[in-house]
């Protein structure tokens, strides 16, 4: 049996993923401290919800320098862009009170 929340994806559940995929999905590629300032949240905070979705290859990372300093910068996949959509949809069907 399926339930009301039975499509809401567990990846997207806290804030900082939910604030991360809202922004790649408008932008092509986004570094590191444009999230970090857009987001409010440390160095740590980020890094361990970026590599979250990194793990189920919901973003890319792009290392590089830029002059001498590393630069590391994300893009939205499109399995992870399919996987946010249907998420949206989800909350959308949540709060519209349908399945």
């Amino acid at each position: 049996m399926q339930t009301i929340i039975s499509n809401i994806n567990k990846s997207f559940e806290n804030r900082v993923r939910l604030g991360v995929m809202s922004i790649l999905m408008v932008n092509d590629w986004v570094d590191f401290n444009e999230f970090k300032e857009t987001l409010n949240v440390t160095d740590g905070n980020l890094a361990s919800h970026i590599t979250a979705l990194e793990k189920e290859k919901y973003i890319h990372v792009r290392k590089a320098f830029i002059g001498k300093k590393p630069n590391t910068s994300f893009q939205a996949t499109v399995e992870g862009k399919q996987a946010f959509q249907e998420h949206l949809n989800a909350l959308e069907a949540l709060i519209k009170g349908s399945l």
